[in-house]
This record gives structure tokens, C-alpha cells and sequence, in this order.
């Protein structure tokens, strides 16, 4: 189905309006929007071991809470995050950069399908849209605005999930950086994002980090909308 995002989202204000997209496709459980705060794993496709430990188990945390895990259904650090969501009974909404009917990564059909079904997929990409490398960092910019928080768990210099870090930033909403990856001499850009407010997340912080979170109903109080 169709939807403008503040439909979903309720009002927009200006900083939030300026690059979100004039509509949404959605496929599955809407209500996932409405139960629980979202927040944002992102990282590397190419993940190393500890990244993707971390991916899982901020995933876990967020699942126990009855939080929801957001994230863009690519390889690696997306993946796992979706699927350690649904491993450990939590919601996920994956958010893409393709249309709703077409899947990238191909392997990735099967979870696309599964949570197009139980949980909840959103594109701002109409059918026939052709894939290209630029609607990573669009989508990116998208799953920002549906996030009330952007945890970046492993990135290089390059990386896609950097954008979103920053957007999050424009659009005032919490970003947590790992703290592994500020401790990794070789990256520059986590210093960068700390001096305009990004925060550490290690395991010191992560129950401050969940009090941070805004309060939504955790039951659902109406059936569950299936598109």
C-alpha cells in the first residue's frame, strides 16, 4: 500500500520534511510502528566477527524491551540484525533501496518474504523503479526519519551507513557510535560525528542508551493492520 510518511509517522516538521520522500510503499504489520521505539543497526556488508556479535546483541537488548529493530536488509550487519530480531520474538522493519517486489541482495528473499509477512518492509521506491548504486544512501536518509535512534556498528571511511549517521544528526535523533570502532585509530569519522553529538555506545552506557528511547505502547491495543 500507499502512504505519504507522516500517515505513518504523524506530522512532520520542516527539518524532517526536507528530504523525506513524498510517499512510501509498505508491505506487512503497520502497528510494528506504533509498539515499541525503532532503532537503526546499521553497518558494513563485509562484517568482521565482532561486528557482527554486537549486531546480535544489541538486537537481542532491543528485542527484550520490545523495542523494534530497523534496519536496510543488505548483507552483513543488516542481515544479522534482522534476523536476531526475529530469532529472539522482536519486530523488525526492514528498510530498502529497491521496490517492495524486487529483492537485493537475491539471497536475501527469503527474509524479505518473511518479513513482508510477520513483521514490516517500507520502500519509497514504486515498482518498475530500476536498482542503482544511489538508492542505498537515499534509503538510508528514509530509515533515519523512521528511526528514533541510528546505532552505527561497524563502518569504514566509506561506508553507507556514514550518511545516516549524519542524517540522524540533521534530524536531531540519537546516534550511537560502538565504542570499538571509536577506539580504532584508522577511522576518522567517529571523532567527527562525536564533536556534533553522536555518542559512544559500550557496555557502560547501554542502560542509560535504552532510557534514552521514547515510550510507546508495547501491546497492541487494535487488531494488527496486515497490507
Amino acid at each position: 500500500m500507499e502512504f505519504h510518511p507522516d500517515e505513518l509517522l504523524g506530522p512532520l516538521n520542516e527539518v524532517e520534511k526536507k528530504f523525506a520522500p513524498k510517499k512510501v510503499f509498505a508491505e506487512g504489520n503497520i502497528e510494528i510502528l506504533r509498539t515499541g521505539f525503532r532503532i537503526s543497526l546499521v553497518g558494513s556488508r563485509r562484517a568482521s566477527r565482532e561486528g557482527l556479535h554486537n549486531a546480535r546483541k544489541i538486537a537481542r537488548l532491543i528485542s527484550e524491551r520490545s523495542g523494534v529493530v530497523v534496519s536496510g536488509l543488505a548483507k552483513g550487519i543488516d542481515t544479522t540484525a534482522h534476523t536476531a530480531a526475529i530469532d529472539n520474538g522482536g519486530k523488525t522493519i526492514a528498510v530498502i533501496g529497491t521496490p517492495l517486489d524486487k529483492v537485493y541482495p537475491k539471497e536475501n528473499a527469503g527474509l524479505q518474504s518473511l518479513i513482508m509477512r510477520d513483521h514490516l518492509c517500507i520502500s519509497q521506491f514504486p515498482s518498475g523503479y530500476p536498482t542503482q548504486p544511489k538508492n542505498f544512501p537515499i534509503r538510508n536518509r528514509t530509515m533515519a526519519l523512521f528511526s528514533d535512534a541510528t546505532v552505527i556498528i561497524e563502518a569504514s571511511e566509506t561506508s553507507g551507513s556514514i550518511s545516516q549517521g549524519w542524517e540522524a544528526l540533521r534530524l536531531g535523533r540519537g546516534l550511537f557510535i560502538s565504542q570499538w570502532l571509536v577506539e580504532k585509530r584508522s577511522l576518522n569519522w567517529p571523532e567527527q560525528m562525536i564533536a556534533y553529538g553522536a555518542q559512544v555506545l559500550s557496555e557502560e552506557s547501554i542502560e542509560d542508551f535504552f532510557d534514552t528511547m521514547p515510550e510507546r505502547c508495547t501491546t497492541l491495543e487494535l487488531d494488527a493492520i496486515t497490507l
